[in-house]
């Protein structure tokens, strides 16, 4: 048994995780900021069912305070309809930035679509500067489109390093794929 959980509040300077997996008679939990060294606690137990009871009470408080479920790294073997709700939001922040108008309603969006892409945005974030041009979200939606044209479940390739002779590929999750993206730009 495994989850991953996300609260995103970028107002708020809120982007962080929580995940727990059981194996065995063990429960891990690991928790932090998206993008960061997390911390990490295993809680041993007698049994397996006093592991799982642990692990559901501790997600009911983690959802009480607003956590969502969400992906620890988005690929093509990821639920489709959540892909393609990202590129919805995403197309709905693209007006936003042609537009420069980052109102409540771009807020509220772009918290939406962190919750389901998690993306380290730094430890203090600028929500009105995380999507500064329309090239930076079309890179994200050319990204989440390769996802759903794959056809064998893989992470998605993306162009790390480009000079005028080459260009290195390198084979990465979408998570890895957003920290590399918030790092170029």
């Amino acid at each position: 048994m495994e989850i991953y959980l996300v609260f995103v509040d970028t107002i708020q300077n809120s982007n962080k995780f929580w995940s727990a997996k059981i194996e065995g008679s063990n429960l891990t939990v690991e928790w932090g900021r998206v993008g960061y060294k997390s911390q990490t606690k295993v809680h041993s137990f007698s049994d397996r069912s006093a592991a799982v009871k642990k692990f559901y009470s501790l997600i009911a408080d983690k959802k009480a305070k607003g956590y969502r479920e969400s992906q620890p790294q988005m690929d093509s073997s990821c639920n489709i309809s959540e892909i393609e709700r990202a590129i919805q939001l995403l197309n709905a922040l693209r007006s936003y930035v042609v537009n420069r108008n980052f109102d409540e309603h771009y807020i509220l969006i772009l918290n939406q679509y962190l919750k389901i892409v998690p993306t380290p945005l730094g430890m203090q974030i600028d929500p009105y500067r995380v999507y500064r041009t329309v090239a930076d979200v079309d890179y994200q939606k050319e990204l989440l489109n390769s996802l759903l044209t794959t056809s064998t479940p893989q992470p998605a390739v993306v162009a790390v390093a480009h000079t005028p002779e080459s260009t290195v590929e390198k084979v990465v999750s979408l998570k890895t794929i957003s920290k590399s993206f918030w790092r170029h730009l």
